[in-house]
Order: C-alpha cells, then structure tokens, then sequence
C-alpha cells in the first residue's frame, strides 16, 4: 500500500479521525493545534484507538513528542515545527516523517531529511488558515516532483473533487484534503467519491 495513500484528509478531531476510518481511508492526519504536550498524548491515544482494527494509518501533525511517546508510526512536521525537531529521534523511534514545503529553499531543507514524503502548497486559495505564501497553483507540481525524484509528493490546499483529476496528472502522488470534506454537505459520499478518484490515480 503506498504511503500516504492518494486521497490523504487532514481533520481536527477524533470523531473525524473514527468517522474517516470506518469509511475505509488508509491515511488520515491529525492536526490539532495548541495543545499542551499531556492534552496532545490524550487525544494521539484516542485517535490511536479509533484506528485500531482498520486499514487506517494515523498521522500525528506537529506533536512529535507525543507522537513518539504513545506510540504512534507516523508524524507529520511544517518547517518551524522541523527546526526545533529531533529528527535522529523520530528516527530512532520508527516514525515515518512527512514535510511541509511552501518554497525553493523548504523543498531544499525538507529533502535534506530524507523525508518519507514532502507536501506542497498551498496549491490554490485557502480560508482555513493565514498563508504567507501565494498560491502555487498546478504548474509547480511537477516542477517539484521533479526536484523530489523518488520522494512521494502531495499536494494540498484549497483542493476539490473536481481538481483531482489535473492534480493528479501534473504529478501529485497523493492529495491533501480538508474543506472538501468536513465542510461538505455529505461528507460520507464525498469520501467515497475521493476513495473513488484516488483508485483511479493509484
């Protein structure tokens, strides 16, 4: 099963996290913000458990302590979070490390790490969070799958259902998702319909 899998939701909560499993996703990202390091270890463990028993691989977003900690297998780090990482460390424990890379100098610094995959973004218009960096749009995708080689590349924000397909074809491995999802109106059959389009560019 290749890592992470191509359609990748990025949610906030463990009902998400229990929601998306039992839908049959294989890589679901947690990503909870402000935390302190015992509340993140509580919620890593709940988010743990919801996946337990499923096909389901749980990525930690940021909390690489908590991650290493409880368990988990995998984490994912933005570029402020990599530079106060112990990288050997999150070695050492057997997670896998995904990057998130916005410019020329981030790819740089993410590859250096050797990085189980990179993202990109944010590739379109985004209102979830305050992006100091413009959009990349599709173009720089295969610009940077270029530069990444063999590290698996995914691709994320502002991206819908029906932007797949070119995301896909521009050289995207996977696609990051989040708004698509949780503020759809049904979210179940828009997961199916993204499990259906990842099937596709698998």
């Amino acid at each position: 099963m290749p890592y992470p899998d191509p359609f990748y939701p990025v949610v906030d909560s463990v009902a998400w996290v229990r929601r998306l499993a039992a839908l049959g996703v294989g890589t679901i990202q947690l990503r909870a913000k402000d935390l302190t390091l015992d509340a993140a270890a509580a919620l890593i463990r709940d988010a743990l458990a919801a996946v337990r028993g499923t096909a389901a691989r749980l990525v930690v977003n940021d909390y690489w302590r908590a991650a290493i900690d409880t368990g988990a297998r995998h984490v994912h780090l933005g570029q402020e979070d990599l530079a106060e990482a112990d990288v050997p460390a999150i070695r050492r424990a057997g997670l896998t490390l995904g990057l998130s890379t916005h410019d020329d100098a981030e790819l740089d610094t993410a590859l250096r790490q050797a990085p189980d995959y990179v993202a990109l973004g944010p590739i379109f218009p985004t209102t979830l969070k305050a992006m100091r960096f413009a959009p990349q749009g599709i173009a720089r995708i295969g610009e940077w799958k270029r530069r990444a080689r063999t590290v698996p590349l995914v691709a994320i924000g502002g991206i819908t259902l029906d932007q797949a397909p070119a995301i896909f074809a521009a050289g995207a491995d996977a696609i990051a998702v989040v708004s698509d999802v949780t503020r759809n109106a049904d979210p179940d059959s828009r997961v199916r319909a993204w499990l259906g389009q990842a099937a596709k560019a698998a």
